[in-house]
């Protein structure tokens, strides 16, 4: 007579380690900033028709700005990379935007003065279209007794045009000329004297750049970007 009762069977699949299918990628920044290498990312190897370049391609890392420039001046900004092409075990990564930490920009505001911002959306010389937000305060004249800084609606208004008007024209320039603009805050510093006879500025930043679109991929161009223009520029499949 059966007692219904199924006997487990013994053995089966082990357990496998994923990890032991992975491969470890180095990521490489663009030539612009100081430290190239930047960190490591993992990834499945390629077995049949699922090739591990593939799923490195497109992959969107944050990196801080003091690391990419070895200057602890610049943990105020965080940049991004997108993977656009892998040779061997190396994935070369371009310009994909930048973001102010949120301490970084809590710190900025204050008491007793007026927060003007704005974005504008901008097109490089070289095909990038991104959107600029910019970031900026008012501040006490010279020798100014009043506790308050307050701008009026009509200068804020003139402020925000001189603004756009400038991230516009300061802009027109290849990609790489305008992360070297961000990088030192030129755009920021030429909005503030501009804006000097309207009502004096401070902490004037742009605080995040976001990629809107990209040109046709182009490989000799990228090599560009990263230094390596008189190399072949072949692909490397894994």
């Amino acid at each position: 007579m059966s007692t219904g009762i199924r006997k487990k069977k013994k053995g089966g699949k082990k357990p496998v380690d994923p990890f032991t299918r992975k491969d470890w990628y180095d990521l490489q920044a663009p030539a612009f900033f100081s430290t190239r290498k930047v960190g490591k990312t993992l990834v499945n190897r390629t077995a049949g028709t699922k090739i591990a370049s593939d799923y490195l391609k497109g992959r969107v890392v944050t990196v801080c700005l003091a690391d990419l420039q070895s200057n602890e001046d610049y943990a105020y900004a965080n940049i991004r990379l997108r993977v656009e092409e892998v040779q061997g075990r190396n994935c070369l990564t371009n310009f994909h935007g930048m973001s102010f930490t949120t301490d970084k920009v809590k710190s900025m505001v204050r008491k007793w003065q007026s927060l003007i911002e704005c974005h504008t959306d901008v097109k490089t010389t070289d095909g990038y279209v991104l959107r600029l937000f910019c970031l900026g305060f008012t501040k006490k004249r010279q020798n100014q007794v009043k506790k308050t800084c307050y701008a009026q609606a009509s200068q804020v208004r003139q402020i925000r045009k001189k603004m756009l008007d400038i991230m516009k024209r300061e802009a027109e320039c290849d990609l790489r000329g305008l992360v070297e603009k961000l990088k030192t805050n030129t755009i920021g510093e030429t909005i503030a004297k501009d804006c000097q006879g309207i009502y004096p500025l401070n902490n004037v930043n742009v605080r995040k750049v976001k990629m809107l679109k990209t040109p046709k991929y182009d490989p000799s161009k990228l090599l560009e970007l990263h230094g390596e223009a008189g190399s072949s520029g072949k692909k490397v499949k894994n």
